[in-house]
């Protein structure tokens, strides 16, 4: 059965989606870096370490960081897990038919 939604699309709007990503990345680190500095300010009131820390841990969800046991290994966060399941989920084979249909024209079989 054809598939009647653009793959090739859906493929190009992720990359977007990832570009725009990518470019919010400094920024989030930047803030991430700033929540963790608060935390080491003399006398800090321990709820107020909780409240950093809560930042701190929404940052690292979205973005992704490291984790806090073993080697130190990074990982993704939820944003770029999501872009990644609808790659996973746009079967290849559409992409490739609609980069040829794009590339050649589209043509009626004549079947």
């Amino acid at each position: 059965m054809p598939i009647k939604w653009s793959a090739l699309k859906v493929s190009e709007a992720a990359d977007k989606i990832e570009e725009f990503i990518k470019q919010a990345a400094e920024p989030l680190e930047q803030a991430r870096d700033v929540a963790r500095e608060a935390k080491n300010l003399p006398n800090l009131p321990q709820y107020m370490e909780h409240d950093l820390n809560s930042i701190l841990g929404e940052l690292e969800r979205v973005t992704g960081g490291e984790h806090s046991w073993g080697d130190q290994e990074h990982y993704d966060g939820s944003i770029q897990c999501a872009v990644d399941r609808v790659r996973k989920d746009i079967p290849s084979e559409a992409i490739e038919q609609a980069q040829t249909s794009r590339k050649y024209g589209s043509t009626q079989s004549l079947i």
